[in-house]
């Protein structure tokens, strides 16, 4: 079956392509990363990557572990945020969304996993921000939230300067209840109120930002980024200075956006 692209247009730095569908979005983003895999690994023989977890990449994810000829024993994968308080069996726990989406059906070469459980939060974000410095990040795979958020940079605790690679913050109130939404956690009070996230200039010094988007709750967030101003009152706005993201959108969460053309 064909995928007929909607729309493409480019704001600012950031290229916007809209698809008809969430499987269409999902083929085109993985395609467009499978290539620069091979240019990572091409050029240093190796190919470091973050991966965002949450449902709004599945389709992402499920392409890129159905494709021939990724070279997954020359990637290094970091994950980019996780719950404070869960416990390690939780099936909540974003290393076990990931494992069960890709890593566990590819021959990875390593994945660089957080671990709230194990040492002293402090400790633990010095350990993993030493493994992100060892070597710069090819590509970054992420989404962005129903308030705009990118990792867990809610619009509180977002800082474009911000001088850390990872730090501990209080979730905002519509970052939980999109875990609801989402279908992880039965009810706002179940859910943590507090993670470690990777900060936005961690994200944004990824050399190449692909950039998921699905569904119809995402479309005030989606029309907020591309239409309003570049600052941390959505977080998701920063891509837009990026010099090589582009954001993958289906017919539902553009549609607010689309609007504006009209």
């Amino acid at each position: 079956m064909m995928n007929r692209l909607m729309h493409t247009e480019q704001v600012d730095l950031l290229k916007v392509e809209v698809h008809p569908k969430r499987a269409a979005m999902g083929a085109a983003a993985a395609s467009a990363c499978h290539r620069r895999i091979l240019e990572a690994v091409a050029r240093h023989n190796l190919c470091r990557m973050i991966f965002a977890a949450a449902p709004s990449q599945n389709e992402l994810l499920a392409e890129l572990r159905a494709a021939k000829g990724i070279p997954w024993e020359r990637v290094e994968a970091f994950h980019m945020d996780e719950y404070h308080g869960l416990q390690q069996e939780a099936p909540q726990r974003f290393s076990r969304f990931l494992r069960r989406a890709l890593f566990d059906h590819v021959p990875i070469k390593t994945t660089h996993f957080l671990d709230v459980g194990g040492l002293p939060i402090s400790d633990e974000m010095r350990r993993y921000a030493f493994l992100m410095n060892m070597a710069p990040i090819d590509i970054v795979c992420l989404g962005i939230g129903e308030n705009g958020h990118i990792a867990f940079n809610d619009p509180p605790a977002a800082d474009f300067d911000d001088p850390l690679l990872i730090k501990e913050v209080d979730l905002d109130e519509a970052c939980r209840l999109q875990q609801v939404h989402d279908g992880a956690f039965p009810s706002l009070e179940s859910v943590p109120a507090r993670a470690i996230t990777l900060t936005v200039p961690a994200l944004t010094r990824g050399e190449s930002l692909f950039c998921v988007v699905p569904g119809p709750r995402k479309a005030l967030a989606v029309k907020t980024m591309l239409t309003g101003p570049v600052d941390e009152s959505c977080p998701a706005s920063v891509l837009r200075k990026h010099p090589d993201c582009t954001l993958y959108l289906d017919a539902e969460s553009a549609s607010m956006w689309l609007e504006t053309f009209a």
